[in-house]
């Protein structure tokens, strides 16, 4: 059995959540958004979070900035050091500001302003001694040598071909940060050299099918033992458990709607 080990996350409510533009092909604009139940699901995800022992700091809700909810886009926190973000598109550039206030509010001293286009956590995955960096829709090559640069860790590029799963946190889940070896993903999201070094880093990966690629089961959260997924990615409960994971599904079809699901939402403090 896997080993859970307590976590601390950065997550904001859904109170402004809508999909009135489309960066993603995830987005439309016509599908109508039940505001009422994105927070229901994003409140269940909360407790569910907060019943495995995590703490959750809430990030306030701006009313200009529809996407704030998918917090993890806002940044990449490892060893208390905080690598903002800088968004490719402008819709989403002032929640960059906003997670910069928050972190500086609440104690991260080290905070560094990016040159170069990168969005956080959707991009940039965190083992125990690599980062693994996403590139080819949103964050720019230039990110990942600034990301090294300044945590001091070794950072892997991975090109991403599919739009449908345009940051890596649609394409790949980091199962157990305590190991270099256990992650998930959809190796068709990748190029073919970056599907032969995802071979060669995580040769017992699970691989996961189309259909649970395409309900975003790989933007999950795992706390080294439980991992958090979207309910309909149900292919991916029976490798999980044959690897010890837990896995619990989670309801977030609202959220979906944007583009976005379980990681989406969920910042990783770690400090």
């Amino acid at each position: 059995m896997r080993t859970a080990s307590a976590r601390r996350y950065l997550m904001c409510p859904p109170a402004h959540f809508a999909v009135t533009y489309s960066i993603n092909p995830w987005m439309d604009p016509a599908k109508p958004v039940d505001l009422q139940l994105a927070l229901a699901q994003w409140e269940d995800l909360v407790a569910r979070q907060r019943s495995l022992g995590h703490t959750v700091e809430l990030l306030e809700p701006d009313p200009a900035l529809p996407d704030m909810v998918f917090a993890a886009n806002g940044a990449l926190v490892v060893d208390g050091r905080v690598l903002g973000a800088r968004f490719a598109y402008p819709q989403r550039s002032g929640e960059a500001t906003a997670q910069r206030r928050w972190f500086r509010a609440h104690g991260f001293t080290d905070y560094h302003l990016p040159e170069h286009v990168n969005e956080g956590e959707g991009d940039f995955a965190v083992t125990r001694s690599w980062i693994l960096a996403g590139r080819g829709f949103r964050s720019s090559p230039e990110s990942h040598a600034e990301a090294q640069e300044y945590l001091g860790r070794p950072v892997i590029g991975l090109d991403l071909v599919d739009p449908r799963f345009y940051h890596l946190d649609t394409a790949l889940c980091v199962l157990d940060d305590s190991t270099d070896t256990d992650v998930m993903y959809y190796p068709a999201a990748f190029s073919p050299g970056s599907r032969d070094v995802l071979a060669r880093l995580f040769p017992d990966a699970v691989l996961a099918a189309e259909e649970d690629a395409l309900a975003l089961g790989l933007n999950a959260v795992s706390d080294g033992r439980h991992v958090l997924l979207p309910q309909g990615a149900a292919g991916l409960a029976a490798p999980l458990r044959a690897r010890g994971f837990e896995p619990i599904p989670m309801d977030l079809t609202e959220l979906l709607k944007g583009g976005g699901s379980v990681k989406c939402c969920t910042l990783e403090l770690r400090d």
